[in-house]
């Protein structure tokens, strides 16, 4: 294992740093944001404009790289992604932080698309599996650590903008200083809705709603909780163990959806996300232990929902479609979560913080009832033929790039695309 990870030890340990930086960073603003009175609606931006930058991203990036090259293209934006960081902490102002907010997304998705294309191009065929999950790893721990920093500073003061801005220059080093060759061009980002849908119209339907939903609660949960009366140190548990939960409960689901048609477990699950958001609703609950109970049966529910949706749609696509079936529901989970927090939002400011939980519940509520719809119309792929199950990225931190694709076992890179 330790020959596979040799090669591409410093680019991991960069990217661990940059999630660090992410993690805290998402934290802070929207516990910050509301001790400073903002309104649900204008929190409810701050994950909206970063999803719409990351997303705008995808497309646009590749280009960046292709002009000005990897290494260049990788300094500048996570220059521009301190240097954002640092202004946040500089001039506390709700519209200044949209437009920031705005250009982190972007410059994120650039940062992250050419680490993924640096792993990619370091990993063998017998690497890469290994690689793949090592990564993803380190999303999910960075995202969390991140969070954890909170507890530990002052959100009032600019302190912990300028430990996020050291965390991002931190970051840069292992690949600025490489003297490895830049890999191939990044591939463009491709979103056909309509051959999507025909290819599944639940993995379609059920990827725009789970991004509404995490997008909401991602960017509002901790919102929610400093509404109710946490104090950070419980804000910042509440929204990792919601991480945790999907992380653990990946495994259980992903093996129950390899043996049983994946849409009954995507309707089970989405049905038990459901539940858990309508007794928030009707509880109503302030206390520290209620909330991190519920949330946590909520987060273990609803963050197993979008690899099981991938699986489903790779399960009637053929092996060389992989990237781009993928890669298409990725950009398509990317624009739930731009209508998320934009909905959340409004909903908490019209009916209470507990609210945000509408928003979900009624998400995952459609999921269920259109999932058990789809299962009678379409006979399921056989045990045997099916996609494998691989725990992916976003379903539990922040959002993926089409590039991370390439890493994943299940590419083919012998049968993918060409880059453009």
């Amino acid at each position: 294992m330790s020959r596979n990870l040799l090669p591409v030890l410093a680019l991991l340990s960069g990217t661990l740093f940059l999630f660090l930086g992410n993690g805290l960073q998402s934290l802070v603003l929207p516990v910050r944001g509301a001790l400073e009175g903002y309104s649900n609606e204008v929190l409810g931006l701050l994950g909206t404009t970063w999803a719409a930058g990351f997303v705008i991203g995808c497309f646009v990036a590749p280009n960046v790289v292709r002009r000005i090259g990897h290494v260049r293209a990788f300094s500048g934006f996570l220059s521009l992604i301190c240097l954002n960081v640092l202004l946040t902490g500089i001039f506390v102002d709700q519209t200044a932080w949209l437009i920031l907010r705005a250009i982190t997304g972007f410059c994120t998705a650039g940062t992250s698309m050419i680490i993924e294309s640096w792993l990619n191009e370091r990993a063998t065929p017998e690497s890469r599996g290994t690689i793949f999950s090592f990564y993803i790893s380190i999303t999910l721990f960075g995202v969390v650590g991140g969070q954890l920093m909170v507890p530990f500073g002052d959100v009032t003061a600019p302190t912990l903008f300028m430990i996020c801005g050291i965390l991002y220059c931190v970051a840069a080093l292992p690949t600025t200083l490489s003297k490895a060759a830049s890999p191939q061009p990044l591939k463009r980002a491709k979103l056909d809705l309509p051959a999507l849908f025909r290819n599944s119209p639940i993995s379609f339907v059920g990827i725009l709603l789970i991004g509404i939903a995490n997008g909401a609660y991602g960017t509002l949960g901790a919102v929610f909780a400093t509404r109710v009366g946490l104090d950070k140190g419980s804000v910042a548990a509440m929204v990792s163990i919601v991480i945790f939960a999907g992380a653990i409960m990946q495994f259980p689901a992903g093996r129950l959806s390899d043996r049983l048609d994946r849409r009954h477990v995507l309707a089970a699950l989405s049905a038990v996300a459901c539940l858990a958001g309508i007794a928030i609703l009707i509880l109503r609950p302030t206390g520290v232990y209620e909330i991190v109970i519920l949330v946590a049966i909520y987060g273990a529910a609803a963050n197993a929902l979008y690899p099981i949706a991938v699986a489903h749609a790779n399960d009637f696509a053929a092996p060389e479609e992989f990237v781009k079936i993928s890669g298409g529901l990725l950009l398509l989970y990317g624009i739930g979560t731009i209508i998320g927090p934009t909905l959340g939002g409004a909903i908490m400011t019209v009916y209470g913080a507990h609210a945000l939980f509408i928003v979900t519940a009624f998400a995952h509520l459609l999921i269920t009832g259109y999932a058990i719809l789809r299962s009678r119309m379409r006979p399921p792929v056989p045990v045997a033929e099916r996609d494998a199950y691989t725990t992916a990225p976003s379903a539990n931190g922040p959002l993926a790039t089409p590039e991370s694709l390439s890493l994943d076992p299940r590419s083919r890179p012998d049968a993918a695309e060409p880059a453009e």
